[in-house]
């Protein structure tokens, strides 16, 4: 049954700092009509969060318009899409939206704490995908296989004890979506190597990075104990491609499988799942 369009009842600010900039940034989210769509404000320009808006992704997903930019998107985009909010006017002060824990948990209970509103569209909730779609890089990828049921299968590979090779299969019931996704996946936070911290440093990146905001490792053991979940690096790599399809302003009825992807990868794969639908 086709599911009604939703925003938000009340307006909500967050504020925290950015993982990359290391900045202080406000975000401000108010509700948006019906077929409005998900778009952020800076600086009075309008980028909308769609595939097209895409300018960068390294180490995170990168909007932007007319010279102006927006980073860090995919968490507080993973939260809308999972409490089924579909209008929203996401206005930000800085160009990197705060990394708050590392998870979507806080934007999921700030969106809860504001309340839904049913508007009178129908949702663009999910789309049939008829033939195989598949966007690798080296033995890297994102596919997607004609499905009845939406279904995530997510793996990575690193190099620690800590991490090494995990899975995360993940098949929501639609009609739960929402309770299933704040359980299973909002509170997965961002991961990286103690190693890495260093060489990221010296590139300008994660310059906000923190115990408090990022789950890291060493070769052998987690630092910062304990975790969320056994496989909570894999679920947060989830989190975070359910962001950056969150692009295509639907998802795909689909068996989504990735094996240690990108955002790269996965904005890569939206406009394929894009041009499959003539959306281009």
């Amino acid at each position: 049954m086709p599911r009604s369009q939703q925003t938000i009842a009340n307006s909500f600010s967050l504020k925290g700092v950015g993982l990359h900039s290391g900045q202080l940034a406000s975000v401000t989210i108010h509700p948006a009509p019906v077929d409005r769509g998900r778009y952020f404000v800076i600086n009075n320009c309008v980028i909308p969060a769609q595939w097209y808006s895409v300018s960068s992704t390294q180490l995170s997903t990168e909007l932007g318009r007319d010279h102006q930019t927006v980073r860090m998107v995919e968490h507080l985009l993973a939260a809308l899409v999972g409490m089924g909010i579909d209008n929203v006017r996401i206005e930000i002060d800085q160009s990197e939206l705060p990394i708050l824990d590392g998870s979507a948990l806080p934007w999921v209970e700030a969106i809860s704490g504001s309340g839904i509103t049913i508007q009178s569209g129908i949702a663009q909730e999910l789309r049939a995908i008829t033939t195989p779609v598949s966007i690798y890089k080296g033995d890297s990828f994102v596919m997607a296989i004609p499905s009845d049921r939406l279904r995530f299968s997510y793996g990575i590979e690193f190099p620690s004890q800590a991490i090494n090779q995990q899975w995360f299969s993940w098949c929501p019931n639609m009609e739960n979506f929402m309770t299933e996704f704040c359980q299973e996946v909002a509170p997965a936070r961002t991961f990286t190597m103690a190693k890495d911290v260093e060489y990221l440093r010296s590139q300008g990146l994660i310059k906000g990075g923190s115990l408090e905001n990022a789950i890291v490792c060493d070769d052998q053991k987690w630092l910062n104990p304990p975790l969320r979940f056994e496989n909570e690096p894999c679920r947060h790599k989830l989190l975070d491609l359910i962001g950056d399809l969150s692009l295509l302003g639907w998802l795909p009825l689909a068996h989504i499988i990735a094996f240690k992807a990108s955002h790269s990868l996965h904005t890569q794969f939206a406009q394929a799942l894009a041009e499959n639908h003539n959306l281009t």
